[in-house]
């Protein structure tokens, strides 16, 4: 039977939990485990679009980062946000993780004068009329014909 034990909560780090949520597939299970209740870890139901070796090593990350314990119960597999012990060793930082937009669901921002793609100004407008250069660079010549002395 495999073991999934987790780090002793005075043992987690910040970077490696800040790591852990870096990625968009763990940050949104995380979310998902914020109401504290462990859920299954079947890759069905958490609306990842990932395989489940894929889930199954998201999972691991979480736990080994000190985020989430594995809860066993015969073969159920259920993982849990350690949210208690998470708020005492960094008080703030799930209910800042939790308060932080979507990733990918904020819109652009509009654009400011000093930006390129802001609207023509004098600053902009001196680079929209500049010639463009061209970056193309130079052909070199057919290396079997080079070496043959024919040109190419």
């Amino acid at each position: 039977m495999p073991d999934f034990p987790s780090p002793d909560m005075s043992e987690v780090d910040l970077i490696a939990i800040m790591r852990a949520l870096g990625d968009p597939t763990r940050l949104s299970i995380v979310r998902q485990l914020a109401d504290g209740r462990p859920k299954s870890k079947t890759a069905e139901g958490w609306g990842c679009d990932v395989t489940k070796s894929t889930m199954a090593h998201h999972f691991r990350i979480l736990r080994e980062s000190g985020l989430t314990h594995t809860l066993v119960n015969g073969r159920e597999h259920a993982i849990q946000l350690r949210r208690a012990e998470l708020d005492h060793r960094f008080p703030g930082l799930i209910d800042a993780v939790l308060a932080a937009p979507e990733p990918g669901a904020a819109e652009r921002r509009p654009a400011k004068a000093s930006e390129p793609d802001a609207a023509p100004g004098p600053a902009n407008a001196a680079r929209a009329s500049a010639p463009e250069h061209s970056t193309a660079r130079a052909q070199k010549p057919d290396t079997a014909a080079a070496r043959a002395g024919t040109p190419a």
